[in-house]
């Protein structure tokens, strides 16, 4: 079905965020017509090298936020995406114990207002019908990641409101907000569970086991924020996922975790990518197949 004519944007932390998380839905959906844009909120800059074969390439030695940046626009080409880049500097994770503070000059401790800026100005200047971005925890704890979504529903709520946010353009209301489930526990649990009555060696064991594990009192980890409201039907271009996973060379190792199980496997398997809907402007029916259900080009 035809979605020439409709407009989707998905809001991401990290240059790599877009390949592990919803490519293939995209690559479907560019094929099926529709204007896909991913808006990139970091550089990354403050990133490290994680695939192993990488650690001693030159370019990656000097300018590893060069190179990123690069990646990135090897990864869009392979999804046939647009691209902006919102200016922000990575975050970084932030580890020991206590926690130290953030850099003060990084996305994560930005004021609201002025983080949301350049999304807001995207958005009315792109006009989607749909938002993507992440759930309140991030998908996962990354600082720049919970910047992500905060930015992403502040920009969704205001990009519409004539009053807010002057000098970035006219006012559009986006019809559709979804949060990303890229790691969505059932589908790691089908996986696995088709590998073991395959006879093979499962790399998901010990996620699964840490999901599943009761606490002292016996009880069982919390739900989901949000459950699945939307699977995209998109096996037919996971070819395209792990081609622009591959174009991050440095954050993404070749025989690493994203490509423990076949191919084939998993578009038996589990042939959609997952989403919540969390707040739509248009009468729609759950559970969906389509973001752009209850939409129409030019609405």
């Amino acid at each position: 079905m035809s979605r020439k004519g409709l407009r989707l944007l998905a809001v991401h932390a990290h240059p790599d965020d877009e390949s592990s998380k919803g490519a293939a839905m995209m690559a479907a959906y560019v094929a099926a017509g529709a204007e896909v844009m991913v808006a990139t909120c970091t550089g990354g800059e403050r990133g490290d090298i994680l695939n192993a074969a990488m650690n001693e390439d030159p370019h990656a030695k000097r300018d590893l936020t060069g190179l990123r940046r690069l990646e990135m626009a090897r990864a869009a080409e392979q999804l046939g995406i647009r691209h902006r880049w919102l200016g922000f500097t990575d975050s970084g994770l932030p580890e020991g114990d206590p926690l130290p503070d953030l850099p003060s000059d990084c996305f994560a401790v930005q004021p609201l207002e002025r983080a949301s800026v350049p999304l807001v100005r995207l958005v009315r200047e792109f006009r989607p019908h749909v938002i993507i971005s992440y759930d309140e925890k991030g998908g996962y704890p990354h600082p720049d990641h919970i910047m992500s979504h905060r930015v992403t529903v502040e920009a969704f709520e205001a990009a519409g409101d004539p009053d807010r946010y002057p000098g970035t353009g006219e006012a559009w209301s986006v019809s559709k907000l979804y949060y990303d489930r890229a790691f969505n526990p059932e589908r790691f649990r089908a996986l696995h569970t088709a590998l073991e009555e395959a006879g093979l060696e499962s790399p998901y064991a010990e996620r699964l086991a840490q999901w599943l594990e009761a606490d002292a009192e016996g009880n069982q980890p919390p739900a989901p924020l949000h459950p699945t409201t939307t699977q995209i039907e998109c096996s037919a271009y996971f070819g395209h996922r792990e081609r622009a996973l591959k174009a991050h060379r440095t954050q993404v190792d070749p025989e690493g975790f994203f490509f423990a199980v076949s191919l084939e496997l998993q578009q038996e398997v589990w042939p959609w990518e997952d989403y919540s809907l969390i707040t739509s402007r248009v009468d729609t029916t759950l559970p969906e197949n389509d973001f752009f259900a209850g939409l129409t080009p030019g609405t």
